[in-house]
């Protein structure tokens, strides 16, 4: 979905890959270190082309673009389907895709936010009572060189271990390095993409165990600080601090609403899944996400994910694996071009690019190709506008969708179902 912005909510989805092989992947054979120069070069100058000649924002995709027309006109698919087809190509998953294997789940864990304290601690202080709480994950693909990098926070003794899942998604197998320098093989206990949170689990004992604050506290200005592993192994365990800029900020990404901190503490690929921590010490966020431009320089824009998120997402995990009772239509939209609605005389709506098999949106008949100009008799124009209304509702509550379809509407009720029904 493009907003026309000149900025883009990206993050670390893509996690930090880093150079080197694992035992058993298959080496690459090394270059010329003249050739590589070249080669360096011509791929800096290609990227500033592009660069310069595209805007992303939104999800991070470009405009559909018009083919070229004589006299430097444009032209457009006869079939308006077809103008979409490429921008709509891809598929947003509802379901983490990490296939690491699963460990036993842990129903007798739950994890408790405590009051802040009465003194705040110095950076020093800080650092020295929380940084053995961190850890490096290092996520593998089978059969595939290199590795992913990424930050996690101890939550138990016996090895309970919280990180983003974006961290993990596409892994085949994962291993937790500790403050000590002691690694361990790692088991998925559960993820969840739409909170961007995971659970992992090692075989330890008495682990040093991060402490979570309540971060509904936080005010605007908090001072706050964040430990993670920014940019790969050289830079292990990183202590950066900022302040608090926004309370419960809104990111869309991936066509979900993420509310999130917003702080201006530095933060770098590989710092996902770190902390980010009060100044009593105690875990207040998850950190997973930064505002980045491929158009101009930003400089103190992340975002971490409440603990207050964090704890009800955690809690499901480990009792069932995933998060539960979440209520999901089955369908995957996107917005419709103000410039293509014109053109092909198009209503102002969401385009349905895909109808999940299993799910009553299907069985109702919503079909790929049809927009939706209202749900619940309310006007929709971005993703945001049919999360609200279904966010507000539970599994087995309907929507009423009114549908453009080849000139015809359509009004079509759709029941919620459970998102693990449809998509797990």
């Amino acid at each position: 979905m493009n907003n026309g912005n000149w900025y883009s909510a990206e993050d670390w989805y893509a996690p930090l890959k880093a150079e080197g092989v694992r035992s058993g992947a298959k080496k690459k054979k090394k270059r010329n270190l003249k050739t590589w120069h070249i080669l360096g070069l011509l791929g800096i100058l290609i990227l500033l082309i592009v660069a310069s000649s595209m805007i992303f924002a939104g999800s991070g995709k470009s405009a559909p673009q018009r083919n070229p027309g004589p006299g430097g006109g444009t032209l457009l698919p006869d079939d308006w389907k077809k103008a979409f087809e490429e921008y709509y190509s891809s598929v947003e998953s509802d379901i983490a895709q990490i296939d690491i294997p699963r460990a036993a789940l842990a129903p007798d864990f739950s994890l408790t936010l405590r009051r802040a304290g009465q003194e705040e601690l110095s950076l020093q202080e800080l650092y020295g009572r929380c940084s053995d709480s961190i850890v490096a994950i290092t996520g593998y693909v089978d059969g595939v060189s290199g590795f992913y990098w990424g930050s996690g926070v101890i939550l138990s003794e016996d090895g309970l271990i919280l990180t983003n899942a974006h961290v993990l998604e596409g892994c085949d197998s994962a291993t937790v390095t500790l403050f000590d320098d002691r690694s361990f093989e790692a088991e998925l206990v559960g993820a969840d993409a739409i909170s961007d949170v995971a659970v992992l689990k090692i075989e330890a004992a008495q682990l040093p165990v991060a402490e979570f604050g309540e971060s509904g506290a936080l005010t605007v200005g908090d001072h706050v600080a964040a430990i993670g592993n920014p940019l790969g192994q050289t830079f292990r365990c990183t202590l950066t601090d900022g302040i608090i800029s926004a309370i419960e900020r809104g990111i869309s990404h991936k066509g979900h609403s993420m509310t999130l901190l917003q702080t201006n503490t530095a933060l770098n690929d590989g710092n996902s899944g770190g902390a980010l921590f009060n100044m009593y010490g105690q875990v207040v966020g998850i950190t997973n996400m930064k505002m980045v431009s491929n158009t101009s320089s930003i400089e103190g824009i992340g975002f971490a994910i409440p603990s207050e998120t964090v704890r009800e997402v955690v809690n499901s995990l480990v009792q069932y694996g995933e998060v539960r009772g979440r209520p999901s239509i089955g369908i995957t939209v996107g917005q419709v071009p103000q410039d293509l609605a014109e053109h092909f005389e198009l209503p102002e709506g969401l385009y349905v690019s895909a109808v999940a098999k299993g799910s009553d949106a299907e069985e109702q008949g919503i079909r790929e190709g049809d927009i939706i100009t209202e749900v619940d008799h309310t006007p929709v124009r971005t993703t945001d506008d049919v999360n609200r209304l279904k966010n507000a509702l539970q599994v087995g509550d309907s929507m009423l969708f009114t549908v453009w379809r080849d000139g015809e509407i359509l009004e079509i009720s759709v029941q919620l179902m459970e998102l693990n029904d449809i998509y797990g």
